[in-house]
C-alpha cells in the first residue's frame, strides 16, 4: 500500500481514500452523457488513523457542509472534461485542506483597553449625551 506524503510529518494510505467516477453535468455535447468524468472523492476524517487528534478536529471544522454526520469528507470535482485531471483536482482539494487544518491557529492573548482609551469612550458618551440633551424641548419661563 502506497503513502501519500502531504506534509513531511503527515501522510495517509492510498486506501483511505474512496473515488466514486459520476456522470458529470456541463459542456463536453454527447461525451457528458457516456464518460464518468467526475470524481466523488470520501475520505473518513472520524476514523483515519493517519490523523492526529488536532488536526482531525480542525480538518472537520475546516470542511463544513462537504463533512457528513459520519464525518466522512466528500470533495465532488467536475470542473474538467477528462477524468485523471478531475482526480487530481479532488486530491489535491483533498491536501490542501488537510495542509490548512495542520497549521495550530495562533492562541489569542487577552488584552485591555488603554487608561487613555477608557477615558475617550467615556469623554465621547458624554458629549453625546449633552448634545441629545440639548436636542430636548426648553422650558420658557
Amino acid at each position: 500500500m502506497s503513502k501519500l506524503v502531504i506534509l513531511p510529518e503527515i501522510a495517509i494510505d492510498e486506501s483511505e481514500i474512496e473515488e466514486r467516477f459520476i456522470l458529470s453535468s456541463g459542456a463536453g455535447g454527447q461525451n457528458v452523457n457516456k464518460v464518468a468524468s467526475a470524481v466523488q472523492l470520501r475520505f473518513d476524517v472520524r476514523h483515519s488513523p493517519s490523523l492526529p487528534d488536532e488536526i482531525r478536529d480542525r480538518l472537520a471544522a475546516l470542511a463544513g457542509h462537504r463533512l457528513t454526520k459520519d464525518g466522512v469528507l466528500v470533495i465532488a470535482a467536475r470542473q474538467f472534461r477528462d477524468q485523471a485531471r478531475n482526480r487530481a483536482d479532488a486530491r489535491a482539494r483533498l491536501f490542501e485542506l488537510i495542509r490548512r487544518a495542520a497549521v495550530a491557529p495562533k492562541p489569542r492573548k487577552k488584552t485591555k483597553p488603554s487608561k487613555a482609551s477608557r477615558a475617550r469612550r467615556i469623554d465621547e458618551k458624554k458629549a453625546r449625551g449633552k448634545l441629545k440633551r440639548l436636542r430636548g424641548k426648553r422650558l420658557e419661563d
